[in-house]
């Protein structure tokens, strides 16, 4: 089972995903939280899986209380589900150290995909918020360079890794073994210095990684 904590301000919008949630097999929703104070207390008492964490709440937000989830429970992940898809919101709560960044007008059925596969380590975020993130990245100036060039293979893992692609989806796409990706996307947090999958497409995009990939 999957264990779900939902932590957002609004009643009806809590009720909502905890009656189409409950109708998931293999998720369980333990507990809701009105701010993010209350998801932190929540967090510790109850030891989720994965919180669906709103952005703007009361007392404390869900930026803030990301990140002082991960310091303590870096186990816990974070899906934001939020309104917002700017770059003031949407990169902030990567940097957090959010697994998935999700709007509130996602399909129930994507939901509770996006749901599972941030379960499995995977790292998910809407169209919209990653077009208008990757808009914003690119305009920026003085860039600093990456410190351990990766290699060219490792450029191809991480351009299909940039997709949101599995483990086992990079393998077939480029005819390896799932253990050789593992290998190679261990290389690439460590040359980064990122931690996880999200933070790494991210580096890719805002320092022009992926392009020309495969060449």
């Amino acid at each position: 089972m999957i264990r779900v904590l939902i932590a957002d301000d609004h009643h009806v919008v809590r009720r909502g995903l905890q009656f189409f949630l409950k109708t998931q097999k293999d998720i369980e929703v333990v507990g809701e939280a009105k701010n993010g104070a209350e998801a932190l207390r929540l967090v510790e008492q109850l030891q989720p899986d994965i919180v669906l964490m709103d952005l703007v709440m009361p007392e404390m937000d869900g930026i803030e209380a990301t990140k002082k989830i991960k310091a303590r429970w870096p186990e816990v992940q974070v899906l934001m589900l939020t309104s917002f898809s700017d770059k003031d919101h949407v990169l902030p709560a990567i940097e957090a150290g959010a697994a998935g960044y999700q709007l509130k007008d996602i399909e129930p059925d994507d939901l509770v995909i996006s749901i599972r596969q941030v379960m499995r380590g995977e790292s998910i975020m809407h169209p919209a918020a990653t077009t208008k993130l990757e808009e914003t990245l690119r305009e920026e100036e003085n860039l600093p360079h990456v410190k351990n060039p990766l290699t060219p293979r490792e450029m191809d893992v991480l351009a299909e890794l940039t997709k949101g692609k599995s483990n086992r989806e990079i393998a077939a796409s480029l005819f390896v073994t799932e253990k050789t990706v593992k290998t190679h996307i261990s290389n690439i947090f460590a040359k980064l210095e990122v931690q996880d999958r999200t933070q790494a497409a991210l580096y890719a995009v805002k320092h022009g990684l992926t392009e020309g990939s495969g060449k």
